[in-house]
């Protein structure tokens, strides 16, 4: 009797009142304490996968902004612990701007083709064409727009921190 009753606390009672999500009131401290564990667990259970599906939904917001395109090409480990290297190819249509944002990391950019309006923070803004490079120190606040009439693409190398985002949006001031 004790274990089925355990087991149904744990269950955070899926098994009890079939399938009412009750669960029986616990008996003694020991039944209570499992009861109280039981439900810690499937609140930070359900905080993280709120956590995570929010990050995914901003990635994917990320991904499916008209008129952007970003294709990961590599991503390596580097000889330094902690770091990695990723090279993203990133496509703008005519007129689209990319928002203000910022990397855990450096950035060094090649434009492959079109014309580039970059705004890097505490600098004027300048604007690229293609076989122009570009350095953006680490956690370097900047923005990109396609200036051009054409497509507007660049091969972005970031050197960054292993496991953080690869990019954050900076809300506008």
């Amino acid at each position: 009797m004790m274990l089925r009753r355990e087991l149904i606390t744990l269950l955070g009672g899926a098994v009890a009142a079939a399938g009412a999500g009750v669960s029986p009131p616990p008996v003694n401290s020991a039944e209570a304490k499992l009861s109280k564990e039981a439900t810690t667990m499937k609140y930070k259970s359900i905080l993280a996968i709120v956590i995570v599906g929010s990050g995914l939904v901003l990635h994917a917001a990320q991904a499916q902004q008209p008129g952007v395109k970003r294709t990961e090409l590599q991503r390596h480990d580097l000889g330094v612990p902690g770091r990695e290297v990723v090279q993203v190819r990133v496509d703008l249509a005519p007129g689209v701007a990319f928002p203000p944002h910022r990397h855990p990391g450096e950035e060094i950019i090649y434009v492959i083709e079109g014309l580039w309006e970059y705004q890097v923070e505490g600098k004027p803004p300048m604007t690229l064409k293609a076989g122009d490079v570009l350095f953006i120190p680490a956690g370097t606040i900047h923005a990109a727009k396609n200036v051009g009439s054409g497509n507007a693409a660049e091969l972005a190398t970031y050197i960054v921190e292993k496991g953080k985002p690869l990019l954050e949006l900076v809300p506008t001031r």
